[in-house]
């Protein structure tokens, strides 16, 4: 499963890259905005390119079919590395398809069930994203709907991946593994938080005691 970084703070994403922890970034309006504090979000985004040779993820400013076909193509002008993100909604479909046809990777956000998943891949859509976050929010199984998209799209031979987005802990982040997500995205801290377990730090508290009883003299030269 590959793992996406829900971010546009450039410290947080030169971490996760240097750790070779992430196979590439996504971003958000609201995140954009919260680092940059500018009208414009294409130069952060034109950075966060050029900070990471991966796949950078982000989202039209537009909710009618003429200007999110726009958005998108000046989206994808920064870099080879963009992915347009568009919200599946009815006036998104056309511009979707026209994108798609032309060699833009677009995926398609606020997709929760099998039905919007195979409309979105049958115009185009190379991902659809499921918000993790959402579906807790209103008391769904968010792996179950992971699980649902991903074998509907096995019986019928359709190539799109599926994300889920925005899992919130490491029992989310691996129950969306065991669902067949094909990509996972999360926030810095959880991604931090993956690395970590109680055990892991009372082992590292056992390991490091043991040393400072056994370990032996430095001979003298």
């Amino acid at each position: 499963m590959k793992i996406f970084l829900a971010s546009a703070r450039l410290d947080d994403i030169r971490w996760a890259v240097s750790h070779a922890l992430v196979d590439g970034v996504t971003t958000t309006p609201a995140l954009l905005a919260a680092e940059s504090g500018l009208p414009d979000d294409r130069d952060l985004l034109a950075e966060i390119c050029r900070a990471t040779a991966l796949p950078v993820a982000a989202t039209v400013a537009s909710v009618n079919a003429g200007d999110i076909y726009r958005d998108g193509r000046e989206l994808a002008k920064i870099s080879d590395q963009l992915v347009v993100q568009i919200p599946l909604i009815e006036d998104a479909v056309s511009a979707i398809r026209r994108l798609s046809a032309e060699g833009v990777r677009v995926t398609a956000t606020l997709v929760f069930n099998a039905a919007q998943a195979l409309l979105a891949a049958k115009v185009g859509a190379s991902t659809v994203s499921t918000a993790m976050d959402q579906l807790d929010a209103l008391g769904q199984d968010a792996t179950s709907v992971i699980r649902e998209l991903r074998s509907v799209f096995a019986a019928s031979t359709v190539e799109c991946e599926v994300m889920a987005a925005l899992a919130q802990n490491s029992a989310q982040f691996a129950a969306c593994a065991h669902a067949g997500a094909d990509a996972a995205s999360v926030t810095a801290p959880v991604l931090r938080s993956l690395l970590l377990h109680p055990l892991t730090d009372r082992g590292l508290d056992q390991f490091l005691n043991d040393l400072s009883r056994h370990q032996k003299p430095r001979m003298k030269s």
